[in-house]
């Protein structure tokens, strides 16, 4: 897969406006991912990811995930891309899910291993209700 298809099924689930806006909120949503799983999961995700998109997985000097659990996650994605945290969700939603149907069965399970259970619904992209 290319970065631009990636992008695409992005901009799809996210009902982005364009693809610029899908990439801006893949890369919040893959930095603020790579803070939280072990480096050994961001080194195979990396490798797994198309284009320029492995940039984005990048946890600055940290040496262990920290751990904070979904509220946070969406917290610190609403910070990056500058919405609310309904919104912030959904954007979380729309990358992740993307990223599970992207990437190898064994890779998913890894990561997901390496998270509380709280975690799986945004990688199903669930519908939000109100």
């Amino acid at each position: 897969m290319h970065q631009g298809e990636f992008l695409s099924q992005v901009r799809e689930r996210g009902e982005y406006a364009d693809q610029d806006e899908a990439e801006r909120v893949t890369r919040v949503v893959l930095g603020v991912l790579a803070s939280r799983i072990q480096p050994s999961s961001i080194e195979n995700l990396a490798a797994q990811l198309p284009g320029e998109l492995p940039g984005a997985l990048d946890p600055g000097d940290q040496i262990e995930a920290d751990n904070f659990g979904v509220e946070e996650f969406c917290r610190r994605v609403s910070q990056g891309v500058g919405t609310g945290a309904r919104i912030a969700e959904w954007d979380a939603a729309a990358v992740l899910s993307t990223l599970a149907g992207n990437i190898s069965g064994g890779l998913l399970n890894q990561v997901l291993s390496g998270l509380p259970s709280g975690y799986a619904s945004l990688f199903g992209h669930p519908e939000l209700t109100e």
